[in-house]
């Protein structure tokens, strides 16, 4: 009776793993403007549709000082605004999303980074200038290095046990921030 269960409990284990691992799916959507690949990556989290589309430039050999100023508004990307989609209400923090569609923008920083997230003004809107007439809040992120240098723009939802872990990634840096979803 001991063996037959640990058996279902591997089994129910591996079933998890591999749903965990087939909820992402990235999609190129067109080459950018400048040589930086568009991408929409989707997931399913705690029953909400998660969708973020965003250009993924290269550092081919930049530092990563010139680009990711420390303190200056970054668009999280190449070209079109990052957006984020969302089927259910996300909540960062204290800032709070109704599900659908809200943009990301960024505030690199040395020691820590900032999430930005607007409202979308219209479907295409270009990522810069930054409109902050449409900002909804700003939450703090935590900054880390990564294991190796990350060489193209890698944005990423983790799933977790209380909601999931918005994850940017790009040369050594990695800025997460946890939310919920509602």
């Amino acid at each position: 009776m001991v063996r037959l269960t640990s058996l279902m409990a591997a089994g129910t284990l591996v079933v998890a793993l591999t749903a965990t691992l087939a909820a992402q799916k990235t999609t190129q959507l067109r080459p950018g403007g400048g040589g930086s690949p568009h991408v929409r990556s989707e997931w399913t989290i705690d029953g909400a549709t998660l969708t973020v589309e965003y250009g993924r430039p290269f550092l081919k050999g930049r530092s990563e000082a010139m680009m990711l100023p420390s303190g200056q508004i970054w668009r999280t990307g190449a070209d079109a605004a990052t957006i984020i989609t969302s089927s259910r209400p996300l909540k960062f923090g204290p800032v709070a999303l109704p599900a659908g569609t809200h943009t990301i923008n960024t505030v690199p920083g040395d020691q820590q980074w900032l999430l930005l997230l607007g409202t979308l003004e219209k479907p295409g809107q270009w990522g810069i200038p930054y409109l902050k007439a449409l900002e909804v809040g700003r939450v703090p992120m935590t900054l880390a290095k990564t294991a190796a240098s990350v060489e193209q723009v890698t944005i990423a939802i983790d799933d977790t046990p209380a909601g999931a872990t918005l994850r940017i990634e790009w040369g050594s840096r990695r800025a997460t921030v946890p939310f919920t979803i509602g």
